[in-house]
């Protein structure tokens, strides 16, 4: 398996979510093509929007507005080895894509097109950090596997618009006041409360959270920590963490297992 894959523990197929911030689309294109190198079929997508993807991270784009359309422009259950981004449209003024609502990416896994499909359902306008408004995030049905996003290089600085989108949501979320300093156990609790970052998760899923951006000894203890504070609650709703970081190259510097609970 790939760097991320195995950390991820990814078997057998089936969609996968990504939501928070702090890197998430990179991670999505980057699990695709190692699970594309690895002979699996691989499908990008939102059920919000993203950026048109460089060609570097996926070769092939198809707008279809609806699922009888897609479905035509495949033509066929996608062979292994090959990735595809799919999306609705691309919206005026040039640079993003919308997206499917999740019953669209339910209904495809149900065609069974595509070994895998890789969902990016939540937006943070590039940020490391958020907290769900209330129609967030947009997560398939079908999703096996939820992957929180955090970007590390916002813990420590101050709870404001400038490093956490919506950061009065995740004010109330975590009882941390604006201003202050985002701490770890904010993270763990924006992260577990119900109406928190996970919030929408279908109940059969299995939770990851990625600590992306550990490039320096104060980010990885940063990471340390949140990684600390999820372990002294025990048992929990998390199955995995790791730390690690994506650019220029994928590094998974620590893992932890959790134990979980239905």
């Amino acid at each position: 398996m790939g760097l991320i894959s195995d950390a991820l523990n990814l078997q057998g197929g089936g969609v996968v979510s990504l939501i928070g911030a702090g890197g998430k689309t990179t991670l999505m294109f980057l699990l695709a093509q190692e699970l594309a190198a690895e002979g699996e079929s691989v499908l990008t997508t939102t059920t919000t929007k993203i950026f048109v993807p460089r060609p570097d991270q996926s070769g092939t784009l198809i707008l279809a507005e609806d699922f009888p359309t897609l479905l035509e422009k495949l033509g066929a259950p996608v062979t292994g080895g090959f990735h595809v981004t799919a999306a609705a449209s691309q919206l005026p003024g040039g640079n993003k894509l919308a997206g499917y609502p999740p019953e669209l990416i339910d209904a495809l896994k149900g065609a069974c097109c595509f070994k895998w499909i890789l969902v990016e359902a939540d937006g943070s306008r590039q940020l490391p950090l958020k907290a769900p408004a209330e129609h967030e995030p947009v997560i398939p049905e079908t999703s096996g596997c939820v992957i929180a996003v955090v970007g590390l290089e916002a813990i420590g600085k101050p709870l404001c618009d400038e490093y956490v989108f919506r950061s009065s949501v995740y004010s109330r979320l975590t009882g941390i006041a604006v201003g202050s300093p985002v701490t770890a156990q904010s993270v763990v609790r924006a992260l577990l409360a119900p109406e928190g970052i996970f919030k929408g998760s279908p109940p059969q899923s299995r939770r990851v959270v990625f600590l992306n951006k550990a490039e320096d000894p104060d980010r990885l203890a940063a990471g340390e920590a949140v990684a600390r504070s999820f372990l002294e609650r025990g048992s929990g709703k998390i199955h995995r963490i790791f730390i690690g970081s994506l650019l220029p190259e994928p590094r998974i510097v620590k893992r932890y297992a959790l134990a979980f609970t239905d």
